[in-house]
This record gives C-alpha cells, sequence and structure tokens, in this order.
C-alpha cells in the first residue's frame, strides 16, 4: 500500500500466533477480528527461522498475507524483533544474512494487496543490550540499534520504493532518532492514566506537525499496566489515532494480561470487544444510575433458596444433604443477579465456579459458594 497521509482508519491487532498456524486455525481466528470490525494485524517474522527453512518460511508469509487480505485484513509484517535483540546482529558482520532474508521477504509480498506497511523492528530498546547497559554506555548502545534500524529501513525502500516503511518503537520518546527514514513513525502506549496517555499523543501530534508524517499507535492496552481496552481505545480515538491491540488471542506468555479471544470464541471479560467497538463505560460525574438486583424481590428469592437448599433434612438417626442440582440451581440465581448488577468481581465469575463445581461433583463446595453468594447478595441490597 502506498503511502498516505493518514492512517486513522486502521483498527488493528497483533497476532503473536504467527505465519505458522494452520489455515484452519487462521481463519478461525481473523474470524473473531471480523465481528469485531478489526481490519488489520501486525505479526512478528525472524530472520532465524526463515534461515531454518527459507522456502517453507516465504510460502506460508505469502499464504498468512493472502488469506487475511481475503477476509479483509491488511498485515504489517515486522522484520527484526527488539524484545530478542542478539547484539550480535548489530555487528557488520550480521549484514550479509540480514540482507538476504529483508531481501527474500521483500520480494515475496511487497506487491501483495494486503500489505500496508513494513515494520523493521518493533520495541528497538526494549531489551537488555539497552535496558541493562552500564550508564555510560547506554547513549552508545542506542545509537548502534538506531544505525541498525536506519540501514533497515533504506535498505527495504531501496527494493520497494511504494510500500510505507516503520518502526514500532516502545514507547513515543524513543521516535526521534529513526523518524527522518520512515514513512508513517509509530509508537506503543500503555500508559496508566489518562495524563500520560495524552502527553504521548500530544508528543505524536507536535512531531507529525513538524514532519509531515503520519502516525499509529501499533501497541496498547494492558491490563497489569493500569491500561484498560475501554479508556486507552477512547483517548487514542480523542486524537483520532489509529491503532492495533496487543492482541488478539488470549495465548503465549501474556495471556493473562492480554488478548481478547480464547480459542473457542469465547472472551475473558465481554467489556473488551464493547470498547474495542466504541462503547465505554458512564465514569462521568453525573447521570450515572446504579442497578437495583432486589427491584422487583428477585434477591429476596434467591437468598430464600439458598437458605432452603442449605438446610439439610434433619428427621430421623441420619439427615440428608439436598441435591447438588438443587444447592447450584439457588447458587446460580444470586450469581446471575451479581454479575449481571456487576456486584462481584468478574476475574473468576461465579457461574464459571459454579460450573466447576457440578463437573466435579462438589457438594461442599456447592454449599460455601451458594451461602458465599447469598451473603453478598443480601449485604449489597441491605437486606435483614
Amino acid at each position: 500500500m502506498k503511502v498516505l497521509d493518514d492512517y486513522s482508519f486502521v483498527r488493528g491487532f497483533c497476532y503473536s500466533g504467527s505465519i505458522f498456524v494452520p489455515e484452519d486455525k487462521l481463519r478461525r481466528e481473523f474470524g473473531y477480528a471480523q465481528k469485531l470490525a478489526l481490519n488489520s494485524t501486525r505479526i512478528w517474522l525472524s530472520c532465524r527461522a526463515y534461515e531454518k527453512d527459507p522456502k517453507g518460511f516465504i510460502e506460508k508469509l505469502v499464504r498468512f498475507v493472502r488469506v487475511a487480505n481475503e477476509m479483509g485484513i491488511t498485515t504489517m509484517p515486522i522484520l527484526f524483533n527488539g524484545n530478542g535483540l542478539d547484539p550480535n546482529d548489530l555487528e557488520e558482520s550480521f549484514r550479509p544474512r540480514g540482507d538476504k532474508y529483508v531481501r527474500d521477504v521483500v520480494a515475496a509480498i511487497q506487491n501483495e494487496p494486503g500489505l500496508i506497511m513494513w515494520d523493521i523492528m518493533n520495541e528497538p530498546s526494549c531489551n537488555d543490550f539497552i535496558l541493562k547497559s552500564p550508564a555510560e554506555e547506554r547513549d552508545g548502545r542506542w545509537e548502534k540499534v538506531c544505525n541498525f534500524i536506519r540501514y533497515y529501513c533504506r535498505f527495504v525502500k531501496s527494493l520497494d520504493p511504494v510500500n510505507a516503511v516503520t518502526v514500532g518503537h516502545t514507547v513515543m520518546p524513543d521516535v526521534a532518532p529513526t523518524v527522518d527514514d520512515v514513512d508513517v513513525f509509530c509508537f506503543h502506549d500503555y500508559s496508566p492514566t489518562i495524563r500520560k496517555m495524552e502527553e504521548a499523543y500530544e508528543a505524536a501530534v507536535q512531531l507529525s506537525k513538524e514532519t509531515g508524517k503520519p502516525f499509529l499507535n501499533s501497541e496498547l492496552c494492558c491490563l497489569c499496566r493500569a491500561n484498560p481496552y475501554d479508556l486507552s481505545l477512547d483517548v487514542c480515538r480523542s486524537y483520532n489515532t489509529g491503532w492495533y491491540l496487543f492482541e488478539l488471542m488470549i495465548t503465549g506468555y501474556w495471556n493473562d494480561v492480554h488478548g481478547i479471544f480464547y480459542e473457542d470464541g469465547t472472551v475473558r471479560d465481554p467489556s473488551i470487544p464493547a470498547a474495542v467497538m466504541g462503547f465505554t463505560r458512564n465514569r462521568s460525574a453525573e447521570g450515572f444510575v446504579l442497578p437495583n438486583p432486589n427491584k422487583e424481590g428477585h434477591a429476596q428469592r434467591a437468598i430464600q433458596m439458598v437458605k432452603e437448599a442449605l438446610q439439610d433434612n434433619t428427621e430421623g438417626f441420619k439427615g440428608a444433604t439436598k441435591p447438588l442440582d438443587q444447592i447450584l440451581e439457588a447458587a446460580e440465581f444470586c450469581a446471575n443477579l451479581l454479575e449481571a448488577c456487576e456486584l462481584v468481581p468478574m476475574y473468576d465469575p461465579p457461574t464459571r465456579q459454579i460450573a466447576v463445581l457440578r463437573k466435579n461433583g462438589d457438594v461442599l463446595g456447592a454449599k460455601r459458594l451458594a451461602y458465599k453468594l447469598a451473603r453478598i447478595l443480601e449485604d449489597s441490597c441491605l437486606l435483614m
């Protein structure tokens, strides 16, 4: 795709599944992306993976780009990954290997309509070579990385003068040293507050004015960095900026803090796809309405149902506990009220816990959960 003046149309996602994912799996998972009207993906390539099987690597790359494009999703291939940077690759001795790899990749897909742009390196400053460098060596090491990036920006553009070139910088302050050699500048932002997010975008807007170059946020949204999807995307949209979520699937090392979809198409949190579609929570000081789980007396009925389910039959010599299904039915009545009104933490929903107890036939666990949920509901509704 030729260089554009504006990339605000990009609603992208990072995809660590890679070009090696079987086609049926790729189509299934990109089908989830289609449901959210996502239109671009960012994928990691590897020189070392290429060198193991150059022909097979290129075939899989071409297949990936074509399948994605067929599904309305463009591809931003990342040629080098700063997260796993081998300092030896920065030396002149690596250039013959790196040049061959880049030349073959560019030749394979530069004319594919699904190619949106080239990302020369992901997060160049996020590695031990930079982060653990002695203070007196930091500037020199960073300049060495930037020289590598500048070389391959120019090399790619010499091979492909049509498609845009970028660098997926770790943070906005890293962008300046390579901005002259890219067509689009990209940064990642996982800031923990709205003010910090806005500072990154303000800096990007200013640099865009100075250079005349468009920009993208090519990674955002992380649960453990106080960077929730709805807030982060809301700020991003307020600056009319295109974006790539990290990431589409709940998988791999980052599965507990990143990702929208499980393999079967279920989601961790429905508020995340809602945020992707532009729906956010009401966090304003006015107009907020608290839900009332007992508006029609259902909270009282659910609590009474739990009381009845937990009352053992003590007539006669031997007592009898109520059946598991009856206990879990009462627990679910409470759970559905609590979840619907968001009165319980949803990182491990009570309804999921009920499913586990039912599968395991755990009567004692069911009684404890039913009691716990009834008490939460009682407290929440101020019932005696």
